[in-house]
């Protein structure tokens, strides 16, 4: 029978106990956008990116424009008129490799679809992408929110960029904070993919410089983060603070940790992620759209 997964989101499925619900799930899975994913993605103004730079480290961005600017043609093929925020690599990362991972989430109705597929860069800044795969997500660990203003661009915006390779104690306090962050991973084949994590602020942690870690909850049982990080341990994550547009990147290798016992400490966790940082960029207020939170997510543990 064939399957959507690769071996190592199998292997995590396996080890999870869940492979034959994960098998039920799958089936979801398609290389096409239907009509009403298609009018979904039209609605968006963000839209969340996972690529991979000239040394294969994944690392999640936004992108963000007026409803339409994501946009389907036909029904493998989407196109993406945005260009990235000052600083992020995004643009150079296609150049070097044409694997994405794209994820539409509406955070008004906890909605999200899912696009993995290779990128085309337009020479207008525009991006076209070849859909490999395409499926919708459950609601969970989604905070609702709704948008409340567009800031202007600062002009000084590409200056205020700086890049690190550890964690200041003031990025280490915005971790300490968000509710919601985006995770980019890839497979070697299989290629690039970004997914959504939320929980309650504190979820994440930041003990030191130089590393991040956060609690595993229960979701769709397909494991595709789990898994690519399984076969290639690297990852990115995006942290966007929705009340000043300030945005937080981060990349670096991934483990997962499937000690019972410390997974306890955190309720709801299944098993714990740690990340040890190579690279950040920060870039504050980068994101030109302010959110005011709605409610917490009810599954939040």
């Amino acid at each position: 029978m064939t399957t959507p997964f690769h071996g190592g989101e199998i292997a995590v499925q396996e080890r999870a106990g869940v492979r034959a619900g994960a098998t039920r799930i799958g089936s979801s899975i398609d290389d096409a956008i239907a009509a009403p994913a298609a009018n979904f993605l039209a609605q968006r103004y963000t839209l969340y990116v996972g690529s991979l730079d000239e040394r294969g480290r994944p690392w999640a961005s936004q992108l963000v424009g007026p409803p339409g600017f994501v946009c389907a043609r036909g029904t493998r093929a989407l196109h993406v008129d945005a260009a990235p925020a000052p600083g992020d690599p995004l643009g150079e990362n296609l150049r070097a490799d044409p694997q994405v991972g794209l994820l539409a989430i509406d955070l008004v109705t906890r909605r999200r679809f899912r696009v993995n597929g290779t990128a085309t860069p337009g020479a207008d800044g525009a991006i076209d992408v070849a859909v490999v795969q395409a499926y919708g997500n459950c609601p969970k660990y989604i905070q609702r929110r709704e948008p409340v203003a567009v800031a202007d661009p600062a002009p000084d915006a590409a200056a205020r960029v700086t890049r690190h390779t550890t964690l200041t104690p003031a990025m280490r306090e915005r971790l300490a904070r968000a509710d919601t962050f985006f995770l980019a991973t890839a497979h070697p084949t299989a290629g690039a993919d970004v997914s959504h994590r939320g929980g309650a602020p504190g979820f994440v942690e930041a003990p030191d410089a130089r590393r991040v870690c956060w609690p595993d909850y229960a979701g769709n049982m397909m494991f595709m983060s789990l898994g690519n990080i399984t076969t290639n341990p690297r990852a990115g994550l995006l942290v966007v603070d929705f009340e000043n547009g300030d945005v937080l990147q981060l990349t670096g290798t991934a483990r997962i940790d499937w000690d019972a016992a410390r997974a306890r400490a955190f309720p709801g966790a299944e098993r714990m992620i740690d990340l040890d940082v190579e690279a950040v960029i920060d870039a504050p207020a980068a994101s030109p759209l302010r959110w005011r939170l709605v409610e917490p997510s009810p599954f939040n543990p």
